[in-house]
């Protein structure tokens, strides 16, 4: 085994724990900190598979960005700090039950499908990210998603600022 693959191992570890605790722990803010963990660890993974674009644009749009927004919209929620909560999730065996058959469905699937038995290496074309760029801002392509995926951000922010807000 390569030194790759044992920090690719301990990095798949850590983000899938990190993934566990986002939906496992009770406290919001706790859920938000393990959260930026997962993106990291994804982030890592990306680095990994050397795609310095996406492991740009994670550490960004979604580690910079929107989980630091999450953040703040936690904290200032009024009584999301207080000391009382239960750190536990009741229904995480549940969870965990629904998770493990899914994810046993979705490999069986996949597995039954000749072309995802064995994935070919792929290889990444020289110009891919002035492509991408390209494809961004056409209009018959990704624009609509990059505009909608803008809208939402905008709107999950003005939200936050509407909980966040004094009701006097």
């Amino acid at each position: 085994m390569t030194a790759l693959q044992i920090v690719f191992l301990l990095t798949s570890a850590v983000t899938l724990l990190a993934a566990t605790l986002v939906v496992m722990v009770r406290n919001l803010f706790h859920a938000a900190l393990w959260l930026v963990v997962t993106l990291f660890g994804v982030a890592i993974v990306f680095a990994l598979l050397e795609a310095n674009f996406l492991v740009a644009a994670q550490v960004a749009l979604y580690i910079g960005a929107i989980a630091i927004l999450i953040i703040f919209a936690v904290m200032l929620t009024h009584n999301i700090m207080r000391r009382n909560l239960p750190q536990g999730n009741q229904q995480w065996p549940l969870s965990l039950g629904v998770a493990i058959i899914v994810f046993a469905a979705l490999a069986y699937t996949l597995l039954q499908v000749p072309q995802f038995a064995v994935l070919p290496q792929a290889a990444v074309p020289a110009d891919s990210l002035p492509l991408l760029g390209q494809a961004m801002v056409d209009p018959s392509q990704f624009a609509l998603a990059f505009e909608v995926a803008s809208v939402l951000l905008l709107a999950a922010m003005v939200g936050s600022i509407m909980v966040a807000r004094d009701k006097k």
